[in-house]
């Protein structure tokens, strides 16, 4: 019999969601190509990128939690695009859910609540890079997410990162944003 689901509410992420923020990410680092990072992070580490997501402007943290427990369950970010100026109204959009807490729809509600939240904000463009081994093996879940929020495939990287001893490809998907 599958577990009973219980209801997931999005919120702005806060400071004292930090630890178990880094949890999840960590995960992700250790056991998965889905991030590039190759070393765990402390929760002081991950402070920074933290603070970087203010509750309000084009770079927030959205933060999905279990109704009953408070457990949170995943989060999404806009973040910037690149850092010189003229890219100040594109952003880059990330979905990790918490390894236990997938098939609930947590990463739906949480691109829902990010993408309502930045609708007011001055951006044009929404952009979205996954993780894949290769066009034989695509990050399918990934792939479903963002076309269901109307991201288009624009190009891929071959080959562009190295972790686990082997590369990955990472696919790039863009979304129009506030039109």
């Amino acid at each position: 019999m599958p577990p009973e689901r219980t209801e997931v509410q999005v919120r702005p992420g806060v400071e004292s969601d930090l630890d178990a923020l880094t949890d999840i990410y960590n995960h992700y680092v250790r056991e998965t190509p889905i991030t590039f990072d190759t070393a765990v992070f402390t929760p002081e580490e991950r402070r920074p990128w933290l603070l970087s997501h203010p509750e309000d402007g084009p770079h927030r943290l959205m933060v999905a939690t279990d109704a009953d427990s408070k457990a949170i369950l995943g989060y999404a970010t806009s973040s910037p695009f690149r850092p010189k100026p003229a890219y100040a109204t594109s952003v880059e959009v990330t979905v990790y859910v918490a390894p236990d807490a997938g098939g609930r729809g947590t990463g739906t509600l949480l691109y829902k609540a990010l993408f309502e939240a930045l609708a007011g904000e001055d951006l044009h463009r929404a952009y979205a890079g996954i993780a894949q081994p290769n066009d034989a093996e695509p990050n399918e879940a990934s792939v479903r997410l963002h076309e269901r929020f109307g991201f288009r495939h624009i190009g891929t990287y071959r080959e562009v990162g190295r972790k686990f001893g082997r590369y990955w490809d990472v696919v790039w998907y863009e979304k129009e944003l506030n039109r």
